[in-house]
């Protein structure tokens, strides 16, 4: 039976007895704080270093929808060329955009450039400190606003991310997935967030990357155990329970590359709104649920280059590639590409497979 089944889900400021002992958590994180690029150690916070805002910001952002492994080598590229918030926001978008390319969620390197000339400009540097305040910046949302003030001020509030749900919902034996009962997890941790707020999100987002990971429990080893009601059956993997996943739509279209003798590669930007907005890429037809015949931007002597695949978080795309080898005069707005220059364009992942099913 769910430990929520009879749990009203009271108002986040009204706080009930505490989920699981923070203390015991705190103490496992003392002794093996993963070590990231962006993360103050304990050791250190405890000599009287503090979380870099910026830093903190910036990682948060990048980790939506994305790994650490896939964002470690994206955060030290940044944090190298822009180091404080003022850089980042003198930058040019065009170059923020390629250096944030094969990322994904473009989006959100558009919102971190806005939000870094607001924070730069109308904040003077001074990055907000509440919530309420961090909310009112571009692209940063309730998680994310509550991870910031949590991390750098020992806000205490709950700060729930992916791994963090599975952690309450194993504790909890949630019998609805945690998308669907998030006030009631939010009221149950709000209850046990200690004064060191920083390091106890930082320890439950580790416990859910490490012990209690999606598809492995290490109940033995985990603080959390004499509290956790998944601990007590065969398997506690058996949660979070998981929604039905909706069928994902199916998109279908055309890419059209062109090169030149020289293996230049034509190249257009996108529209200012939209998915992929401002982003380089090669021409294309519009992507539908239907594939029309393929309108050729230019005459010439176009063949049939292959095909591709690529998932969207909403859709899946079919591409078909076709290839004009020996254009000369572009029939749109855009610019040629040499080869060696294509690896630092604003390239995102799906115009670089096109690109690598033509050029190899």
């Amino acid at each position: 039976m769910s430990l929520l089944s009879t749990m009203p889900d009271p108002a986040p400021e009204k706080k009930s007895a505490p989920l699981f002992s923070a203390e015991a958590l705190l103490l496992w994180y003392d002794r093996g704080a993963r070590a990231l690029p962006w993360r103050v150690p304990p050791s250190d916070r405890r000599a009287g270093r503090r979380p870099d805002p910026y830093r903190v910001w910036l990682s948060e952002i990048m980790l939506q929808q994305t790994t650490i492994a896939a964002v470690r080598g994206y955060f030290l590229d940044f944090t190298s060329r822009w180091p404080t918030v003022a850089d980042l926001a003198a930058a040019p978008l065009d170059d923020v955009l390629a250096r944030w390319a094969g990322l994904g969620y473009y989006a959100r390197a558009r919102n971190l450039h806005k939000a870094a000339q607001a924070i730069s400009g109308e904040r003077a540097g001074i990055f907000p400190t509440t919530v309420a305040e961090l909310e009112a910046l571009p692209g940063i949302g309730a998680y994310t606003a509550a991870a910031i003030a949590a991390i750098c001020h020992d806000a205490r509030v709950p700060v729930i991310d992916g791994n963090v749900e599975r952690v309450l919902a194993r504790l909890m034996r949630l019998e609805t997935p945690p998308r669907d009962a998030k006030a009631a997890l939010r009221a149950a941790l709000f209850a046990t967030v200690p004064e060191r707020a920083g390091d106890f999100a930082q320890a439950l987002m580790d416990l859910g990357a490490t012990l209690c990971a999606p598809r492995a429990a290490a109940c033995g080893l985990c603080p959390l155990r004499p509290d956790c009601a998944a601990a007590t059956l065969p398997d506690p993997t058996l949660y979070p329970r998981r929604p039905v996943k909706a069928e994902r739509p199916i998109r279908r279209g055309h890419a059209y590359v062109m090169t030149r003798s020289d293996g230049s590669v034509f190249l257009v930007r996108r529209l200012d709104k939209g998915l992929l907005a401002r982003m380089a890429g090669v021409p294309v037809s519009v992507w539908a649920a239907t594939r029309a015949a393929p309108d050729y931007p230019m005459p010439g002597a176009w063949h049939r280059a292959g095909d591709i695949v690529h998932v969207f978080t909403h859709f899946r795309l079919e591409l078909t590639i076709w290839h004009l080898a020996g254009a000369s005069e572009p029939p749109a707005d855009g610019w040629w590409c040499r080869p060696e220059e294509l690896a630092n364009a604003a390239l995102p992942t799906v115009f670089r497979k096109v690109l690598a099913l033509v050029l190899g």
